[in-house]
């Protein structure tokens, strides 16, 4: 069959598409229900979600602009090749980083007379090491740090020391806050005899705390389980009393018309229908609980994330500090996804009254 005056170029438009439909990274920047989109969008929550390929974008953008801003540019080769003869003359215990070529070829611009035989040294760096380490030192720290440790610590033995202080004040304050909630929504008597002491320490905040607990508890483990305890309490009275509160009072009505006891009321009908505030309670008690026990360790600890952050802090290691900051962000948010999996899982009814 011939082709009309416009088959080629309808032809070649055809194949063009089809190379664009088959890209490698379409799947980033594809839009999700295109064929089912909404006509208002809007102020409709149910539309709003996390936009994975824009948070993929944020965090390539974050490490360009963190890598351009710390690298050297412009330094002449012959002051790399001068670090690498100065590097082999060193032993094992010594160093020659960044930081000391830098403060040599500074010094060669003030006195050229002291490094014979290399050129003008010249260069232009944003941000200097004693700011912000670059992302290639933060992670050759990160590697030495998973690889060696630090202060006679594994990286495992500081992040189990850390969680097992977390888990520990948590379930002390989950076991010991979720009933005085659900006594508080469920009574006024309780709810009078306890919002005085919820609503005098509910404020106070638990870094405060920290000098007291270490004069009455001391630097060992007690202490610190005893102040994420103080931290996660109140949290997890609060969201136990709120999800009582929100119990559909028809439900209750009906179980007892269908001869339901106090009991089964509360088993069958208050429980499930609190769990979903109790689970966000819980949610937020983590990551409370996970700032205040780096604080607590910065000041009174031996070994955890917070300890290595301080000591190296003595020694003005930014790079490590940097990594094991990073660290704490990462399990942060991978504790808060675990949670969220979590409450997907087990609280399928979330939502849906």
């Amino acid at each position: 069959m011939a082709e009309g005056p416009g088959g080629h170029a309808l032809k070649d438009n055809i194949e063009q598409q089809n190379k664009l439909a088959n890209w490698p990274f379409n799947w980033l920047f594809a839009k999700r229900g295109r064929g089912t989109r909404k006509t208002v969008t809007f102020g409709d929550a149910a539309e709003v979600s996390g936009a994975f390929r824009w948070t993929v974008t944020t965090l390539i953008v974050i490490l360009v602009l963190w890598f351009v801003a710390t690298t050297v540019w412009g330094l002449p080769k012959e002051w790399y090749d001068h670090a690498d003869d100065v590097r082999a003359g060193l032993s094992s215990l010594e160093s020659y980083g960044q930081r000391d070529l830098l403060r040599d070829c500074d010094t060669a611009a003030d006195e050229p007379s002291k490094f014979p035989g290399l050129p003008a040294c010249s260069y232009t760096q944003w941000l200097s090491e004693s700011t912000l380490p670059s992302p290639i030192q933060v992670w050759d720290a990160s590697w030495d740090f998973a690889r060696n440790g630090y202060s006679g610590f594994t990286l495992w033995q500081h992040l189990w020391l850390s969680f097992s202080r977390l888990a520990k004040g948590l379930f002390w304050g989950v076991m010991i806050g979720v009933p005085i909630g659900l006594a508080m929504g469920l009574s006024s008597r309780w709810r009078g005899i306890f919002d005085p002491v919820v609503e005098l320490l509910r404020p106070i905040p638990p870094l405060a705390l920290i000098p007291l607990f270490i004069v009455w508890f001391g630097i060992g483990e007690e202490g610190k389980v005893n102040l994420l305890l103080f931290a996660a309490i109140w949290i997890m009275v609060i969201a136990a009393r709120s999800g009582v509160l929100a119990v559909n009072t028809t439900k209750v009505h009906a179980a007892y018309s269908l001869g339901a006891s106090k009991a089964q009321v509360l088993r069958h009908v208050i429980l499930p229908n609190a769990l979903p505030e109790i689970f966000t309670g819980l949610r937020v008690a983590i990551g409370v609980c996970w700032g205040t026990l780096v604080a607590a360790e910065l000041l009174g600890a031996s070994s955890g994330l917070g300890f290595t952050i301080f000591k190296a802090r003595q020694f003005f290691l930014l790079d490590l500090m940097l990594s094991a900051v990073i660290l704490i962000s990462i399990l942060g948010v991978t504790m808060d996804v675990a949670m969220r999996l979590a409450e997907k899982r087990l609280i399928p009814w979330r939502g849906k009254g």
